[in-house]
């Protein structure tokens, strides 16, 4: 079984679970673009629209995760990390108003991890 390519801290999914109380249910993308653009965003499930070039890296409590091709090809060999810090989060993120902003942490895959994500064309 393949480590996963995404995990949330305990801070992370409680502040999803009070978004997803607000909002219903959630969605995140990363594009790795200028701005606001190279942090993750949470949307209201469908106010995102995804493309072709969206890779999903998996599902954090009950909310898929979503990255842009170009981004995970950077971010591929890195186990990333959900977590939440204080600040302001993205202009358009649902998390802005609350005084703290989600936040990627990463380390990266041992080779043997990197093997077993291979195997399972993950990367």
């Amino acid at each position: 079984m393949p480590p996963p390519q995404i995990l949330v801290t305990p801070a992370a999914e409680a502040l999803i679970a009070k978004l997803r109380a607000k909002h219903g249910p959630l969605m995140f993308h990363q594009s790795g673009g200028c701005c606001d653009g190279s942090s993750p965003m949470c949307f209201a499930q469908g106010e995102f629209l995804l493309g072709d070039s969206d890779h999903f890296l998996g599902t954090i409590a009950e909310v898929p995760f979503y990255m842009n091709q170009s981004q995970f090809e950077y971010w591929k060999h890195t186990q990333l990390i959900l977590d939440v810090v204080p600040g302001r989060g993205g202009m358009f993120s649902l998390e802005n108003p609350e005084g703290v902003r989600f936040l990627i942490r990463s380390r990266v895959f041992t080779p043997d991890e990197i093997n077993e994500l291979r195997e399972a064309n993950l990367i």
